[in-house]
Parts: C-alpha cells; sequence; structure tokens
C-alpha cells in the first residue's frame, strides 16, 4: 500500500491513499498522524481504499500538491548504521574508531519536513552545504523495552528521505559533545510512504535491499543498496525504545546508504565522496553544493522522487 499526504491548507495536510502507478488517489477523512495512532483500526479502511484504486477507480494525482507523508513528526531519530561511511570518514579525517557495540543515533529536528519538489533554502553556501540519502521507517506506539523481534510488528511505513547537512558547522558543534542543531536543518522527504508489503523481497531482515539512486545537476553520483545496514531497523527501534517508549509517528532513518564497493556504485552524500578522495589523492576534489545546484534520488519507483534545488534562504 503507497500512502501520501496532499497539501489543503493545513499543517498536517490530508492523507490519500495512492495507486501503485503513482498516478491517481483516493481520500481520507484524516492525516497520516491520526491514522498512525489508530493504525490497527485504519488500515482495514486504507487498504479497502487500495483495492479500489488497483481496480482502476480514483482521481488524477498532481505531484505537485504533494506534501511530506508526514510534514511534522513527533520524534526524527538518525541512525549510522552503515559501517563503510563510518570507516571512510575516520580514515580520512584519521580519527579513532567509535569504541561501542551499539547502533549510533541522535535526535534531530522533527517539526518540519520538506516536500520532495520544495526549494531547499539555506543561509550560506559558506556552511558546506551536503545532502545524505538514506531509508527510514515509521513506528506506531512503541514500548518502552521493546526487543527487535518484536520491533519488526512495529514498523508500518518505510520512507525515502535527503538528510540535508551543514559540513561546516557539523564539527564545531560536535566537540562540545552535545546533539547537531544548526548543522542539521529540515530534512526532504519523497513523496510516498509505502507499507512493508509493498516492497516485497526487497524488504528483508527489517532492511531495505534496494538501490537509493543520487543525481546532481543531472549527473549520477552513486546507486548503493540499502541492505548493507550493520543493524537492521529492528534493532534501531530496540536501541531507542531501551528506557523510553516511542510515539506514534516516530521516524528512524538508516543514517548515509553507503557500500564497501563504493568505486563501483559510488556513494550518497558529497562528504563521502570527498573522503574517498581524501583517502586516494591527499585531498578532496568534489565542492560542496552551492545556490542553483539540483539533487535528485529515487529508489526506482517505490517511493516517487526527490528533485530539489538548493537556494539562498
Amino acid at each position: 500500500m503507497r500512502l501520501a499526504t496532499r497539501a489543503n491548507g493545513r499543517r498536517d495536510g490530508a492523507l490519500i491513499v495512492v495507486s501503485g502507478d503513482g498516478t491517481r488517489y483516493l481520500p481520507t477523512d484524516g492525516t497520516m498522524q491520526s491514522a498512525l495512532d489508530q493504525w490497527h483500526r485504519c488500515e482495514q479502511v486504507l487498504r479497502a481504499l487500495a483495492v479500489r484504486l488497483d481496480a482502476g477507480q480514483g482521481e488524477p494525482l498532481d505531484p505537485e500538491t504533494l506534501l511530506a507523508p508526514l510534514p511534522r513528526a513527533w520524534q526524527w531519530l538518525d541512525g549510522s548504521a552503515f559501517a563503510t561511511h563510518g570507516e571512510l570518514m575516520q580514515q580520512a579525517f584519521r580519527l579513532p574508531p567509535i569504541e561501542t557495540d551499539r547502533p549510533l543515533m541522535y535526535q534531530g529536528m522533527s517539526h518540519r519536513f520538506l516536500s520532495g519538489h520544495a526549494d531547499v533554502a539555506l543561509p550560506s553556501e559558506a556552511d558546506g552545504i551536503d545532502f545524505e540519502g538514506e531509508f527510514a521507517i515509521v513506528t506506531d506506539d512503541v514500548p518502552m523495552g521493546c526487543s527487535a523481534d518484536d520491533a519488526l510488528g512495529h514498523i508500518h511505513l518505510i520512507l525515502l528521505l535527503n538528510d540535508w547537512s551543514l559540513r561546516a558547522i557539523a564539527p564545531i558543534e560536535m566537540k562540545t559533545g552535545f546533539g547537531w542543531v544548526q548543522a542539521k536543518p529540515a530534512c526532504s522527504v519523497a513523496p510516498f510512504a509505502v507499507t512493508p508489503d509493498e516492497l516485497g523481497d526487497a524488504w528483508r531482515d527489517g532492511r531495505v535491499c534496494l538501490p537509493l539512486s543520487v543525481e546532481v545537476n543531472g549527473t549520477w553520483f552513486g546507486s548503493p543498496l540499502g541492505d548493507a545496514m550493520a543493524y537492521g531497523f529492528h534493532e534501531l527501534i530496540a536501541h531507542a525504545a531501551r528506557t523510553r517508549d516511542l510515539p506514534a509517528g516516530t521516524i528512524i532513518g538508516s543514517g548515509t546508504v553507503s557500500n564497501a564497493n563504493h568505486a563501483e556504485v559510488g556513494s550518497t552524500c558529497l562528504s563521502e565522496r570527498r573522503a574517498i578522495e581524501m583517502i586516494e589523492h591527499g585531498s578532496p576534489q568534489t565542492p560542496f553544493l552551492r545556490f542553483g545546484d539540483r539533487v535528485a534520488m529515487h529508489a526506482g519507483d517505490r517511493f516517487g522522487r526527490l528533485d530539489q534545488q538548493v537556494v539562498r534562504g
């Protein structure tokens, strides 16, 4: 099942069910958050609408009317579950390895998520504007102490997102020992949120087993696979819920999708590309983004497409 949020003049928009080809929709009476709050009651109604769409019903869908699936969320927790990304950054910047047997995770800004077609307004090119291609999941209510095995049943939606980052600010904030604030503006999210069954065999062991493809100014940048996570999403949920419950509508990200064979499949962020160049050539060759640059991301046709221009804020 494929869901989206259509603009209606309200902050949370209107939940719609979208046809498998992404061209038609049927409306609902609620929002994405209200459906997640009552998922076990709402799912049957939503799936009935999906059956009607499969039968050819529905209204034409204008992609420009779509907001992020969750325009704002109770919680955004971003992991760093791809070991290759961390290893490359440590090698390039001569950083000691992080001595932990736990997943890496921070709590980010959740009060606003950008649509996949909105301009991305940022204050300065000097901040080191970067993108990060990620997969993410959305939960229902998760109890404190939830096990990884049980956590799989709390994953109801899967997303594709761009975690925008300001690389010149990040090291300054990291040195304080506290979390990022200025270095992490609003994320962008592809238009369609899909249920795990929509991915078929591409959803395995709590991982999205699809290539995440990135283009910068129309040129291919990378297509690494999402199944290389050291921790699956169910394990990230269990980590986050160890000492607290998670509200319905919690979004958890995979971190930058990265593969060990990056020479063949490329990368999903500029910082990783620059780190590879530092390792191989002694200095970075690829610049960060400038105003007017355009970044596009997709994972086939499953989530729709992110295609955005960076502009001066």
